[in-house]
């Protein structure tokens, strides 16, 4: 496999406002067109490359440049130090060249971001496989049987998942579902979930929603994330949520605390999972 060049340093992003409001699928060319800013944001930054089937570290000279590794003043989280985790002999990246399908070879579950430091780790969702059920709990009862259905018709191939929570009781899960390729993956997105449309598919407990605009710099080749963020009136938590569009894998980022869900920390998380998929 050809090395890439080194990781260049990646932008601290910038906290923005809210915003307002099968059979076999062949997989679709790599290079898709935007179909709305207002309803994903998708750009090109290098998060970290891969020599000769070792892990390659996303890393930045100056500590308050990356979002993992800043200072906590401003609300962000200490996460570890991320990085790439290698691929099997002769397995291409998901966007290169010959990879049509977009596959991510290496362990999905390497591919999932750490909990950060002070965080007490849910021990049933602690980076392993989960079952379909398990990620379908986070949505309303009355459509979890019309999800597993889609699931059974994209060719979902796995579902890993970490959830934690912080001292100050902001509850955080990621899950990662991998398809059979970027065609199936997609097809789940915009059928299913609904993760770009005006009538998303909202989750357990969330009554309305609208775009959550996490800022342009959330920006990673070939990926695309869909924010959402409950609005009032929400109960005693707000929930907020994004899915991550990375090939022939989906993610989805949850994040839900009493009051208020705070915007730095979820586009933090949100940021650093979308950096491990491209």
């Amino acid at each position: 496999m050809p090395e890439t060049p080194a990781t260049p340093a990646i932008p601290t992003p910038p906290v923005a406002p809210e915003a307002g409001t099968v059979a076999a699928v062949p997989a679709r060319p790599r290079r898709r067109v935007l179909a709305s800013v207002a309803r994903w944001v998708a750009a090109v930054v290098v998060c970290g490359g891969l020599g000769a089937g070792t892990a390659a570290a996303i890393t930045s000279m100056e500590r308050t440049d990356v979002p993992g590794l800043a200072t906590e003043s401003d609300g962000r989280w200490a996460y570890p130090k991320l990085s790439l985790p290698p691929l099997p002999e002769g397995s291409p990246r998901p966007f290169t060249d010959g990879n049509d399908g977009e596959i991510h070879h290496a362990d999905l579950r390497r591919l999932l971001l750490p909990a950060p430091a002070g965080a007490t780790v849910d021990p049933k969702l602690d980076g392993g496989w989960v079952g379909v059920d398990q990620y379908l709990s986070v949505y309303p009862k009355e459509q979890r049987g019309e999800l597993k259905q889609a699931l059974d018709d994209s060719a979902l191939r796995h579902v890993t998942a970490r959830a934690w929570t912080m001292p100050d009781g902001t509850r955080s899960a990621v899950y990662l579902l991998r398809f059979k390729s970027v065609g199936f993956s997609e097809t789940f997105r915009d059928e299913a979930v609904k993760a770009g449309s005006s009538d998303r598919l909202l989750l357990d407990g969330v009554r309305i929603a609208e775009i959550d605009a996490l800022g342009d710099d959330i920006r990673v080749t070939d990926t695309g994330v869909y924010a959402a963020a409950e609005l009032k009136p929400y109960g005693p938590e707000q929930t907020r949520w994004a899915y991550i569009q990375a090939g022939d894998t989906l993610a989805l980022v949850v994040q839900s605390r009493k009051g208020e869900a705070a915007t730095v920390p979820f586009q933090q998380t949100v940021t650093l999972q979308n950096q491990l998929l491209g």
